[in-house]
């Protein structure tokens, strides 16, 4: 069983950075792949980005390569997502989810474990 709490989410302007962080309980988080989502209001949830368990493999969506980057710390059990330059269109609630297993995979049905979101709102 992992928990998982995420962290960082706020009102940003367009241009602007934020760091999320998502810290996971259990002694096994680094058998775990990491994964973000996000859900505007009236769409789906979607992939952004997701790390391996060794860092080596890092898809990203289309939408955010170049500009966010994810990363993790096994020792402090975290994954962090940092978003730079962000856009009106990166408004979401973003959550961390976790997979047991080695490779990080963009569909979120390969995901068991969720966090309970943050909000991030950028204004134009």
């Amino acid at each position: 069983q992992v928990q998982l709490v995420e962290s960082g989410g706020g009102l940003v302007q367009a241009g602007g950075s934020l760091r999320l962080s998502c810290a996971a309980s259990g002694r096994t988080f680094s058998t775990y792949a990491m994964g973000w989502f996000r859900q505007a209001p009236g769409k789906e949830r979607e992939f952004v980005a997701a790390i391996s368990w060794s860092g080596a493999s890092i898809p990203y969506a289309d939408s955010v390569k170049g500009r966010f980057t994810i990363s993790r710390d096994n020792a402090k059990n975290t994954v962090y997502l940092q978003m730079n330059s962000l856009k009106p269109e990166d408004t979401a609630v973003y959550y961390c989810a976790a997979r047991a297993g080695l490779v990080a995979t963009t569909s979120d049905k390969d995901y068991a474990y969720w966090g309970q979101g943050t909000q991030v709102t950028v204004s134009s």
